[in-house]
This record gives structure tokens, sequence and C-alpha cells, in this order.
């Protein structure tokens, strides 16, 4: 999308001042998700629907419950990928399973603009629109769109290099409360086999 210089300086500055509001007013967040994923095409090839908690820095619960139950619980070192179904969870570092996903851009504190470049894409009825483009060469998305109001996202969109995409809807949220920290604890059930990913070289 072109803008005229003008209107694109005067955008970014409220893009800059939305994301730094979520960055540095929201501490904790809950709520419901949807997420949709689509191909190319821009068809549909799955979706998934639960609920989610955040803490900053890096702490999460992100569940599961349509189609399948599935958890994933981060204590801001190791995240625990749970399939109650197989009976398994698989575990692995944070920083290496969470990175160019929903869940880090949601519970990092570090400015985004150290990460991505930002560029406001305007108004869509009472939401900023913000798209973020990754600084990294190799990361697993070409892009990011952002959707805030008064600087709590309420969806995201990630799009990767063959243009597939993933979209998130946000619901029912709640800023800033008060959260449990044994939520962000995955304590492993009985007869659970848990597998330890290898990090890679």
């Amino acid at each position: 999308m072109t803008l005229l210089l003008l209107q694109g300086t005067a955008h970014a500055a409220s893009a800059e001042d939305e994301l730094r509001q979520f960055v540095e007013n929201v501490n904790t967040l809950s709520g419901r998700f949807v997420q949709t994923q689509t191909d190319e095409h821009g068809e549909i090839v799955s979706s998934g629907a639960g609920t989610v908690a955040i803490s900053k820095p890096g702490r999460f619960r992100w569940a599961y419950e349509k189609p399948y139950v599935q958890l994933m619980v981060c204590d801001g070192e190791r995240i625990w990928a749970y399939d109650p179904d197989l009976a398994q969870v698989t575990v692995r570092p944070a920083g290496e399973a969470l990175a160019g996903t929903p869940a880090e851009l949601l519970s990092q504190k570090a400015r985004l603009s150290d990460t991505f470049r930002i560029e406001d894409r305007g108004m869509e009825r009472d939401l900023r629109r913000v798209h973020l483009q990754p600084r990294a060469e190799d990361s697993e998305f070409q892009s990011i769109e952002l959707w805030l109001r008064d600087g709590v996202p309420q969806r995201l969109r990630f799009t990767d290099p063959l243009g597939g995409a993933s979209d998130v809807e946000l619901r029912d949220l709640e800023v800033n409360p008060k959260l449990d920290a044994a939520r962000f604890v995955f304590e492993v059930p009985a007869g659970t086999e848990v597998v330890e990913a290898v990090p890679a070289p």
C-alpha cells in the first residue's frame, strides 16, 4: 500500500504508540482465541479454538479445546506441548520453540521495533492495523499483521514465505488480570511419556 509521506509519518507515530502501550502497559492477558490456517490459495486447511493466558515476559498457557484437546505451557525457559490423546508431552527450549509464533509475539516484553520493521496500515473500523516485517532474514514468517485497540491485540495474522497464513482472533479479553503462577507450570500427568526435543544445531 502506497502512502503519502506526511500520512505515513503521522500514522507511524500512532502505530508506535499502540505498540508501546502493548509492550509497556499490558503485563498479563487472558481470554479466548479462534485460530484458522489457510494455504497459499486462501483455502482453510485447519482451525481451532480455546483459551489463552499470558504473563510477560515469556510465560503463557495456550489451550486448544477444538477440534482436539491440546495444551502448550511455557514457564519462560521451556515449553511443554501436551497431547492427551497420545499421552505424550514434548519439551523443548522456549526460545527455539517460540521463534516467530503468536505466543512469542504476545508474551515478550522487548520493544517490537528491535525485531520488526513497523508500518502503520491505518484504521479498520475501531482497530489500528500494524504491519510487522521481521528483521531476521531466516524468520519463519514473511510478515505479521497486528490489529490493536488501545494497545491491546485483538487479531494477528502470520504469513509464511509460501503464502500460507495463520489467523488468530482474540476474544473476551481481560487486561492485566491477576493470574496464578501455577497456570504456567506443567505437571506431567501419570502415565504420560516425556519426550525431550533435541535443540537444532
